[in-house]
């Protein structure tokens, strides 16, 4: 962000949805990054008896939801953009609306059926294969 010459950011809320994309990508390469390396992916290996607590904590694949959403960015461009903007730059509801022009409304339906669209295709066999 700081390469780029004259951003001519418009507030607050437009530097966090270019802040959020940033994020994406940057998270994104950091798991690709982990998951080509050798012996387990960089993990630490875990005792037997710390495994349940760990299995509280819910770990996003993060190259699962990119690609995930590069699907959804082919099927709505919009649902793709409210996700990265709340998922990785922690807008809300009316902050998001105010990025992408929509009303608030708009931004809680496209949310929830983003969500349900995603749940849908992490959950699926297909997901883990790759």
């Amino acid at each position: 962000m700081a390469a780029q010459s004259q951003p001519g950011w418009h507030g607050k809320v437009q530097f966090l949805a270019v802040a959020s994309h940033l994020m994406r990508e940057i998270l994104i390469d950091y798991a690709r990054t982990r998951n080509r390396a050798k012996r387990g992916g960089g993990l630490t290996p875990i005792r037997v008896e710390d495994a349940g607590e760990l299995a509280a904590v819910h770990e996003v694949d993060l190259v699962a939801l990119d690609d995930a959403l590069n699907v959804l960015e082919q099927v709505d461009t919009q649902q793709r953009q409210i996700v990265e903007l709340r998922y990785f730059g922690g807008l809300n509801i009316e902050e998001t609306a105010q990025v992408l022009g929509v009303s608030p409304a708009t931004v809680k339906r496209d949310w929830r059926m983003a969500r349900a669209w995603l749940h849908r295709e992490l959950s699926s066999p297909m997901a883990h294969e790759s």
